[in-house]
């Protein structure tokens, strides 16, 4: 006879406590490191930093209390750390600028840009307090999200910056609109491929020993690579559109666990990425710095020289590191942004990246883990989504910057200077520990289910006055 016993489910909100002060003291430690090194330590103003993030970890911590007690405890840390480290290295750049001459403050900025998505954070918990109630706006969801990345094709709106068309001028500040389409982009395929699944998954022609889908259920492959070819024609870039037509093809296998959907997708893809490199001009320029990246006259036209900065910047690095405040990132362009992979490479070595990578692993690995928790469909699907968002985005960055695919202009979550990508990916964060709140809540146990024999009946008048006769 098997013998039941409770299970006593552990929230994880004091482990969370725990991790979040060692982000804390890593935060500390880095700004620490860098004013000494740049001879500008001075305890006071180290002192209203530490508490100010002190209570910033405080607030999100009590919010996740309050709003998502059952969410995921390692999340939050994770992001925090990313943070801390992105923000001594931002402000080490902004000491080597002024040292040039150029008085900056990147740094006080990007505490702005994290205070905003830190609010927006806990108004997306608290608003959203059920993550299928998006499922009602699948279609809405995926108008604004193509139309977030063609506003930048606006005239007198769009901005073009280092060769891509990825920004749009608003309130005096840049505007990358393509980090927030993406959000909407995975709630639009999280809904449509919910419904649809079962006609994508259906038997089709077996080919050499892969079973494709039928050319009737093809279309949404098409609509998808024509909508990426399109944004990869208007934005100069190949980042975005990589990103958004990796997200949908992503999510197409986890919702068939069909590897040709894959496969087709990767072949489509490869196709137009050649195409635009023959037909477009700057593509095919984004093209000759990967490949011929060390060439004199490629480097020597500019095409190359801030890929080729940042190499041997990451490569002086080593194993460990010069150390925060001891390398030079600042020769290479845009060090605070695009390029603070090989800034980061540079000062913390080898060893320093691949534990920032493996914070990012952590946060991916948490969402594909509530995915696979997650009850609903439409949560598993938008879980994954978001971890392929994220996993992809880093990808995308970190290969472009090491040469392993061509450049672009895409940022790395939480830590390049940007408000766009800062806020959007606190927006992902909230959505990830919302739908892992629901997946790590436990059921409701039969007794505490109301009991037909003992809840109040409902009135029926017709049978009173029946009785009463």
């Amino acid at each position: 006879m098997a013998t039941i016993s409770e299970l006593r489910v552990h929230r994880g909100r004091r482990a969370e406590g725990w991790l979040l002060v060692l982000s804390w003291a890593l935060a500390v430690l880095a700004r620490g490191l860098v004013d000494y090194h740049a001879d500008y330590l001075e305890l006071g103003a180290l002192t209203w930093y530490a508490a100010g993030f002190a209570v910033a970890a405080a607030v999100l911590h009590i919010a996740l209390r309050i709003f998502a007690p059952d969410s995921d405890q390692v999340v939050l840390p994770s992001v925090l750390g990313l943070i801390a480290v992105a923000l001594a290295e931002i402000r080490r750049l902004d000491f080597a600028y002024a040292a040039r001459g150029r008085d900056t403050d990147f740094a006080g900025t990007q505490i702005g840009w994290a205070i905003l998505g830190a609010v927006v954070f806990i108004a997306v918990l608290i608003v959203i307090r059920d993550h299928r109630v998006l499922r009602r706006f699948t279609y809405t969801a995926g108008v604004l999200g193509i139309v977030m990345y063609l506003l930048p094709a606006v005239p007198g709106l769009g901005k073009e910056i280092n060769g891509a068309k990825i920004w749009i001028g608003a309130f005096g500040h840049s505007l990358q609109p393509g980090e927030f389409g993406k959000i909407l982009l995975v709630v639009f395929f999280a809904g449509y491929l919910q419904t649809n699944r079962d006609a994508l998954a259906l038997a089709g022609p077996k080919v050499l020993g892969m079973r494709l889908p039928r050319m009737r259920d093809m279309g949404p492959l098409a609509i998808m690579f024509g909508a990426a070819l399109l944004i990869m024609i208007n934005q100069k870039d190949l980042g975005a559109a990589l990103l958004f037509f990796g997200i949908f093809i992503g999510m197409v296998y986890v919702a068939t666990e069909r590897i040709s959907w894959v496969v087709i997708g990767l072949v489509l893809f490869v196709v137009g990425a050649i195409g635009a490199g023959i037909v477009f001009p700057h593509v095919a320029s984004r093209y000759d710095a990967w490949l011929h990246a060390m060439d004199p006259q490629v480097y020597s036209s500019g095409k190359s020289e801030q890929l080729v900065r940042g190499l041997f910047g990451m490569a002086s690095g080593g194993l460990f590191g010069t150390g925060l405040g001891n390398g030079r990132p600042d020769l290479v362009p845009y060090a605070e942004s695009d390029f603070i992979i090989p800034s980061l490479g540079e000062e913390l070595g080898l060893t320093g990246l691949m534990a920032i990578l493996t914070l990012y692993v952590i946060l991916v690995q948490r969402a594909m883990r509530t995915a696979i928790g997650v009850r609903d469909g439409f949560g598993k699907l938008l879980s994954a989504g978001l971890g392929f968002a994220l996993t992809l985005q880093v990808f995308i960055v970190v290969g472009g910057v090491t040469r392993l695919i061509p450049l672009t202009g895409l940022t790395t979550p939480f830590l390049a200077y940007g408000g766009s990508s800062m806020v959007a990916n606190w927006v992902v964060i909230a959505l990830i520990l919302r739908i892992s709140d629901q997946a790590r809540r436990p059921a409701q146990s039969p007794e505490t289910r109301t009991d037909p024999a003992t809840a109040p009946s409902r009135r029926r008048p017709d049978l009173e006055e029946a009785a009463a006769q």
